[in-house]
């Protein structure tokens, strides 16, 4: 799906980025899953999309949010199990069990980060693979380990949502991937590491860095696309940037402003980067609404495949 040429706007100033606007193109996708959802329908099946979520972290509970309301824009049913903050591991399991033999339920997912002290991997192994709307489940992962880079089939299970929803933006912005080098800034289970496996695949360089990598800004700085994905407020500078590199920030911070008591938020990439930069994927408004929407397309494929 490529934007129209009106939809690639520059950010403001002479030379700037272009920008990537996830919020546009996670709106094509969605109406485009909309009429999938509608031709399920017609054959007599109601695709729904599950949630768990424990506790009231103040960023899943605005996620997590956002994705019911894009549920029920598209006509996806919404099943959601809340737990407290004191929910044991039993309680987690015993909901990811009911999940799994909800008959209303096709896909669905453990709101991650799980309170401190919780493993979330025993939990995601109990998740059944055919059911894993955000493609972390070992099985799925490990399909998208033993593909075949540059292969021409596709993998039949569920890709981790927002590694697939940066690949959709870079690929919708005709952002070259084949045979360029990619820096990610942070190797977490959900971004870092699954986006590596997945940039692998399409045959892009990739190359993950963390808290000891010695030199990141030298690491970004040989990049053709960056993708920061550490959380650090402000993080990559203007001259950690190649010219005319793609920029993608993933990361996202709520910092309080000291007089107003108010929060707001950063992302990891600082803004003068438009400066410098070919193609910016801001935070907010880039990375998180294509997540979402790669969360019902992975919901609706797999009503597709039941259904098939």
């Amino acid at each position: 799906m490529t934007l129209a040429p009106l939809a690639r706007d520059r950010w403001a100033g002479a030379g700037s980025a272009v920008r990537i606007d996830g919020t546009a193109l996670a709106a094509r996708t969605l109406d485009d899953l909309k009429v999938r959802i509608d031709r399920l329908h017609d054959h007599g099946f109601r695709p729904g999309l599950g949630t768990i979520m424990v506790g009231q972290n103040a960023g899943s509970v605005s996620y997590v949010a956002g994705k019911h309301r894009d549920s029920a824009q598209i006509g996806l049913d919404s099943i959601r199990i809340d737990l407290p903050e004191t929910a044991s591991p039993a309680d987690i399991r015993a909901a990811i069990l009911q999940m799994n033999d909800d008959p209303r339920v096709t896909a669905f997912i453990v709101q991650l980060p799980l309170p401190q002290g919780i493993d979330p991997i025993p939990m995601l192994e109990l998740m059944s693979p055919a059911k894993d709307a955000d493609g972390l489940h070992p099985t799925n992962l490990g399909e998208l380990v033993l593909a075949v880079p540059g292969g021409a089939g596709t993998i039949d299970a569920p890709l981790p949502c927002t590694p697939r929803g940066i690949v959709a933006m870079l690929e919708a912005y005709e952002v070259p991937i084949r045979g360029q080098h990619v820096t990610i800034i942070g190797q977490g289970l959900t971004v870092g590491r699954p986006l590596g496996l997945l940039l692998t695949r399409l045959e892009a360089t990739a190359t993950l860095t963390h808290s000891l990598t010695e030199d990141v800004a030298a690491e970004c700085r040989r990049a053709d696309i960056i993708i920061a994905a550490a959380g650090v407020a402000g993080l990559v500078k203007p001259d950690w940037v190649k010219p005319g590199a793609a920029v993608i920030d993933v990361g996202i911070s709520r910092i309080v402003n000291e007089h107003t008591g108010k929060a707001k938020l950063h992302g990891d990439v600082d803004p003068a980067v438009a400066d410098v930069a070919g193609f910016l994927s801001p935070t907010p408004g880039g990375v998180g609404p294509m997540t979402r929407a790669m969360l019902m397309k992975n919901v609706v494929e797999a009503a597709e495949r039941h259904l098939h």
